[in-house]
Parts: C-alpha cells; sequence; structure tokens
C-alpha cells in the first residue's frame, strides 16, 4: 500500500524536514476530495486540519454583510490554513473549492500533540506558517488596496 509520504517528501513546504518527521506527519496525513462549491473549513469552526492543494482551487473568503468576499485564492502545490496552529483553534476565514479539488489534509491535532513532544519540529512548523501567514497578510493588504481604490504607491505615502 502506497502512502503520501512521497508527495510530502517531494512538498517544498516540507523541503529540508529530517525523514523521521516526514514519517511522523504522514501519520496525520489523509487525502480528502471537494466538489465545487463545498467548502473546506468555515470562519468560526473548529480549526482542525490545513491542506496541500494536489488539483483544483481554493478561495479563502471572509464574511462581509450579506455574504462573502474572496480575499485571495491557492492554487495546486499551495498549502491551506494556519488556524490549526494557534489557540482558540477557530477558523478566522472560510475556504470553498472553486472546481473539483483534491487534497492532502493533515490532522491540526495530531500535528500539535507532536509538536509539543518535540520542540524541533514545533520550530519547524512555526517558521513555515509563519512565513505562509505573512504571505496571506500581503495577500489580504493587496485585496484591500484594491477593494478601496488605492494604489501600492498612494497606500505608503499615507
Amino acid at each position: 500500500m502506497e502512502t503520501l509520504e512521497p508527495i510530502l517528501t517531494k512538498h517544498p513546504f516540507f523541503a529540508g524536514l529530517e525523514k523521521h518527521y516526514l514519517e511522523l506527519l504522514t501519520g496525520c496525513a489523509s487525502n480528502e476530495r471537494y466538489d465545487a462549491g463545498e467548502y473546506l473549513f468555515r470562519e468560526g469552526d473548529v480549526a482542525s486540519k490545513f491542506f496541500i492543494i494536489r488539483h483544483g482551487r481554493v478561495s479563502v473568503e471572509v464574511g462581509v454583510p450579506g455574504g462573502s468576499t474572496i480575499l485571495y485564492t491557492h492554487d495546486e502545490g499551495d498549502v491551506v490554513g494556519w488556524s490549526w496552529l494557534f489557540s482558540p483553534y477557530h477558523w478566522h476565514y472560510s475556504g470553498r473549492a472553486m472546481e473539483l479539488t483534491r487534497v492532502i489534509a493533515l490532522d491540526g491535532v495530531c500535528l500539535r500533540t507532536k509538536c509539543e513532544q518535540d520542540p524541533v519540529l514545533g520550530y519547524e512548523f512555526m517558521k513555515r506558517f509563519s512565513h505562509k501567514m505573512m504571505q496571506s497578510l500581503d495577500f489580504t493588504r493587496i485585496q484591500l488596496l484594491d477593494l478601496y481604490g488605492l494604489h501600492k504607491d498612494e497606500a505608503t505615502n499615507r
């Protein structure tokens, strides 16, 4: 039976992790499938996973009066979701499949336990996810600038 370890090993997000850490991660991983329009996670719900998109696209949305707005989208190969890592472990946004989407879901409770047992692994995840969080903040900032009709140079001169 083939495991997800070879896929995780080749993914850039896990580059440089020692083999025994990749084996630990594989034990927390599973394949999942979402149809177009189906939510991977919803704002306010318990955040218990993060996702590696193998096929498809996921929109990250925030609730606004009368519906939701897309902050940004993630494509094949992207890592989605960091709320599982930070207490109180609730999603800050929603993630919806924009088309048939296949992901590797990594169980956040399983990973948090492993990170707490091994501070080196925990530090590796904090470094990797802090980088993802900075990217998310940049995407959100750009979206807000677009929303308010400001150009980057105008916003930095204020």
